[in-house]
């Protein structure tokens, strides 16, 4: 892969990727910093994007555009949904869906889906796979939901009923939507900072610098693994 996006919604999420980019030079476009170097053997470009789904699908329409990423990770951090993920497991999104949007959009109008759904790139996912095999973290592979809003108790157990997520975030689905559009490559990395055992907006404050850092780490051994795999 020639150059890999990384994508964040936050500072605090992308904090831990520009420790590791070199050298970081920066371009300013649409109000965003899109740092550029090489992060360990790949060439990338990193930014945060602000939170919700338009500013994730702005941010990464341009990395597509100006900077001709051939493959987006999308980075972060994301409330666990399914009763069985705890804080700071990793999941990594396996389909990537709205919870927001009347089912039928995406597939009875562009981009005319299949399936109510975005699945990640094959070989992204396998060399996900091939590392979750030796992680020191915990990795959880399956569905990730998407929507304009924190969910607490309101909505999570429909939400949970008609999708069953792992996690649930502010921006996934819109940046696999931007690249299945573009037919560019994607892997989305989320690190748990809430849980409904832990949740509300106090716990990913507090849990949000760590939990940034686990999933920069894995993203960091996961192309190490798309590199050995080339």
């Amino acid at each position: 892969m020639e150059k890999i996006g990384v994508l964040c919604a936050s500072d605090t999420e992308l904090a831990p990727f520009l420790d590791h980019i070199r050298p970081a030079g920066v371009m300013k476009k649409a109000m965003l910093e899109f740092y550029e170097g090489r992060m360990g053997r790949a060439d990338v470009v990193a930014a945060y994007s602000g939170v919700c789904k338009v500013n994730a699908a702005v941010a990464t329409q341009l990395m597509i555009d100006i900077f001709h990423v051939t493959a987006v990770i999308n980075a972060g951090t994301a409330g666990g949904m399914d009763e069985n993920v705890q804080l700071f497991d990793t999941v990594i999104g396996e389909k990537m869906l709205y919870h927001d949007v009347a089912e039928d959009i995406l597939t009875q109008f562009h981009p005319w889906l299949q399936e109510n759904c975005f699945r990640a790139d094959a070989g992204l996912l396998e060399a996900a796979r091939q590392y979750s095999l030796a992680s020191p973290f915990p990795i959880r592979f399956g569905i990730m939901a998407t929507g304009e809003q924190f969910i607490e108790d309101e909505k999570r157990a429909e939400i949970n009923r008609k999708y069953a997520p792992l996690s649930v975030d502010m921006e996934t689905a819109a940046v696999a939507h931007v690249c299945h559009v573009n037919g560019v490559p994607f892997l989305a990395v989320r690190t748990v900072t809430d849980t409904a055992a832990h949740q509300g907006i106090g716990n990913f404050d507090q849990n949000c610098e760590t939990a940034s850092g686990i999933s920069a780490k894995i993203v960091l051994g996961i192309l190490e693994h798309v590199q050995s795999m080339l």
